[in-house]
């Protein structure tokens, strides 16, 4: 019974436009371990012991929280649901601190891409291609691996699938629309029928897993080592690096700022405006502008 509740719950959220890859994972294995103990319904003590068995407070936390979203949703349909207390566990799930790429390692990264084997094959222009557009459109690599043809307009990239299922237009500078031209021009040439704009040796859309892999080698040529005592960069700081870029951009009056994370919201494809905000702490000159705007405004003066 549980396991068809599950369902019509996944179906519900993802009609709203979620697609709850992880969500539904964890889910099932808070569902079949509420099975193992005999529960056809959703049992307080059941959901505190599956919760409190994860590796931290925060992801102890995080697994009531969607577990109580589950609650509700079944509590609706059936009272005999449980809603499990919300206040157990503290702490939320801290976000991995970006590494932020320079304009010169930016540049290495594409040179050694450039260089990459095959020689005279797509390939080095394809990673060249793909990480250029990562850096100047703050896209997900999900987003630019799954581009078509038929995406590319004159007006920008049409993202259409994207986290959220939510479709929307990324414009791009000249500069982007000639390197992104030139590699159309010698990836037309490969016979496939794979329409995906970027395909690997054997024709067929690049996958995550290689491109990822790809880009630890990348790295690792480049001498990019990341943060001290932490894993190595990944391709979603590309995004990171965009955000911050622009928000660096931004005028510094309050009305300017408040428009500009809107519309910096609404190019990233974020569904909720805290998501970018977000990004005002992460680097050492926002958090600075930050503090200068508050001092200004202690002393009586505009920020």
């Amino acid at each position: 019974m549980l396991t068809e509740t599950l369902q019509a719950y996944l179906a519900m959220r993802r009609a709203a436009g979620f697609t709850l890859r992880t969500t539904e994972k964890f889910l099932r294995q808070f569902v079949t371990f509420s099975t193992r103990k005999g529960n056809t319904h959703i049992v307080s003590a059941t959901v505190i012991a599956w919760a409190s068995s994860a590796s931290s407070e925060p992801l102890r936390a995080h697994r009531l929280r969607m577990v109580s979203r589950f609650a509700q949703f079944a509590q609706a349909e059936d009272p005999t649901h449980e809603l499990p207390p919300t206040r157990i566990f503290r702490g939320n799930l801290q976000r991995r601190r970006p590494y932020l790429f320079s304009d010169a390692e930016v540049q290495l990264l594409l040179q050694h891409a450039g260089e990459l084997c095959p020689v005279g094959t797509l390939r080095p222009l394809a990673y060249q291609t793909l990480l250029g557009l990562l850096a100047v459109t703050g896209m997900r690599i999900s987003e630019v691996l799954a581009l078509r043809f038929a995406d590319i307009t004159p007006q920008g990239l049409v993202i259409a699938q994207t986290k959220f299922r939510k479709q929307r237009l990324v414009p791009l500078h000249p500069t982007a629309w000639t390197a992104l031209n030139h590699y159309l021009s010698v990836r037309q040439r490969v016979k496939t029928s794979d329409d995906h704009v970027f395909i690997s040796r054997r024709g067929t859309k690049f996958s995550y897993v290689t491109v990822a892999k790809t880009f630890q080698a990348l790295l690792e040529a480049a001498d990019i080592q990341g943060h001290a005592n932490s894993r190595r960069p990944r391709l979603h700081d590309f995004r990171h690096r965009f955000a911050v870029k622009a928000l660096e951009a931004c005028p510094d009056s309050r009305e300017h700022v408040a428009r500009h994370m809107l519309a910096l919201s609404t190019y990233l494809g974020h569904t909720r405006l805290e998501s970018t905000y977000w990004y005002l702490e992460t680097t050492p000159q926002l958090m600075a502008d930050i503090v200068t705007a508050c001092e200004t405004l202690r002393k009586g003066g505009k920020s």
